[in-house]
């Protein structure tokens, strides 16, 4: 009833908004004829008369749209839409669907909308994809697999495959009684790989975890020419751990989540830090990535004058928070100069690693041709933000070589920085005298190329790309070295 009400409502709006329209504009145009010198030209007549119907219908065309925006919002509001919906390019076409259409559009019913609607997107959907499974065809793929827990305990794992379109996902799958050993995590890989095809694929991508890491073995044995991957930002994830535990850095960040938790588990003393910091907020520590642990310390860094302020201020001094044994120890670790002075240090050795998982994070461009090199950077970052005082980052580039030698450096990472002609054209003597670099790019060669034939093949063209001939040297290939990414 309610419903047929509203919308016998709006159907009332719009024809008395269309009346007032007709009456509006018959009262100006007997006004016009009023007040109308008798000397005033036919052209001027005209003239004045199209001014007073356009901002009439100026003036209307706003009220309506208040009037049908209005009813749009309120859907949003009743049903729990995000508000970021209304920036999606399905809402916006749905909009301008319904405007092309005009009045008396019957909506979709229920049953529309959970059958035959739903059906025919499906194959709108397949037909979309059918451009990702022709370019993992000519180009090769990388199978993707990313595990999580539900809230019924169960580990499911969700497949993607990524190609030069962009990635795709494919399924999602119950691993619970998979995941337990690596030969189990091996069936349920190869068994993906049989379904995409084991000539389109490149590489297949997994966290590092034990049985990940077995089952990896066991498909790359069984699988002769496509890679076991270990994930890039599982293993810088990681390495961001073991660094923080770091006597001197575990200990500042224990500090720091106590610090910032105080503050946003007391909401006196949250409302005073906002106060001090023009509402700018402070980072608070995630359990699942500890890449959050330095935007955490980042962020205190930034606000540290403030937080010196308000810790000082009579306002705090003052206040129930000040003197209960909490409040003391935030005030402590605040005005403790050992507290920012390994602060410092954290963000030192572990900033430059941070700066390469957000390259890795990147979906705007595929980072495989950029790991290689970044991770160059990085080491080169923390030497010159200890001023190379070897003593100072020595238990760093423990950890980083370690997980590097061990999880992180891949054949697959040395080809892409090799074939990489941003890197090579500018340090190509170099590179081609770097072992590991070129002993990386011929591994992929051979395992990735079918046969003798493909691989001399190959070795033609490399022997083009080194000395930049072929279309490799033309202007337009020279910009694009810095431009545009690998594969592009």
């Amino acid at each position: 009833m309610k419903a047929a009400y509203e919308s016998k409502k709006i159907a009332s709006e719009v024809y008395m908004e269309c009346v007032d329209e007709n009456e509006e504009e018959d009262d100006i145009q007997a006004i016009a004829r009023i007040k109308r010198p008798s000397s005033t030209s036919k052209e001027s007549i005209k003239l004045n008369k199209g001014l007073w119907q356009t901002s009439l219908n100026d003036a209307c065309n706003k009220e309506a749209r208040a009037r049908v925006i209005q009813y749009i919002a309120r859907f949003f509001y009743r049903n729990g839409i995000a508000f970021n919906v209304a920036r999606s390019k399905s809402f916006k076409l749905m909009v301008e669907a319904i405007g092309t259409y005009g009045p008396h559009l019957k909506p979709p019913s229920y049953h529309e909308l959970r059958v035959p609607l739903l059906k025919k997107e499906l194959e709108y959907t397949k037909g979309l994809l059918k451009g990702h499974e022709e370019e993992r065809v000519k180009y090769g793929c990388s199978i993707m697999s990313d595990g999580w827990t539900d809230r019924k305990s169960r580990t499911l794992i969700n497949f993607l495959v990524n190609s030069s379109m962009g990635t795709m996902f494919v399924k999602s799958v119950d691993a619970s009684e998979y995941t337990k050993t690596g030969e189990k995590v091996f069936e349920l890989l190869n068994s993906f790989v049989e379904e995409i095809g084991e000539k389109n694929v490149v590489q297949v991508v997994t966290d590092n975890g034990s049985n990940y890491v077995m089952a990896g073995k066991i498909l790359q044995t069984v699988r002769p020419h496509l890679f076991w991957t270990p994930c890039a930002a599982h293993c810088l994830d990681l390495m961001l751990e073991d660094i923080g535990k770091i006597p001197k850095v575990k200990r500042v960040i224990q500090r720091g989540i106590k610090l910032v938790g105080y503050i946003y588990n007391h909401t006196l003393t949250l409302n005073t830090m906002r106060k001090y910091t023009n509402k700018v907020e402070l980072v608070r520590h995630g359990v699942t990535r500890f890449a959050t642990t330095f935007l955490t310390l980042q962020r205190l860094h930034k606000l540290k004058a403030n937080l010196r302020r308000m810790f000082t201020s009579d306002e705090w001094l003052q206040s129930k928070g000040a003197k209960e044994p909490k409040g003391k120890k935030a005030t402590e670790i605040v005005l403790m100069p050992t507290f920012w002075s390994d602060v410092v240090y954290a963000l030192k050795a572990m900033g430059p690693i941070v700066r390469v998982l957000r390259l890795v994070d990147n979906e705007k461009k595929p980072a495989m041709g950029y790991i290689y090199e970044a991770m160059e950077r990085a080491k080169e970052a923390i030497q010159n933000s200890f001023n190379h005082n070897e003593e100072k980052y020595k238990d760093i580039f423990a950890i980083v070589d370690r997980r590097w030698d061990c999880q992180l450096h891949h054949p697959l990472h040395a080809a892409g920085y090799y074939l990489n002609p941003e890197f090579y054209y500018k340090n190509s003597t170099r590179m081609d005298a770097d072992d590991e670099v070129v002993d990386g790019l011929f591994k992929c060669i051979d395992r990735l190329c079918e046969n003798n034939d493909i691989v001399d093949n190959v070795h033609n063209q490399l022997a083009i790309y080194k000395r930049a001939g072929g279309r490799f040297d033309i202007p337009a290939a020279v910009r694009a070295r810095v431009k545009m990414a690998p594969g592009k």
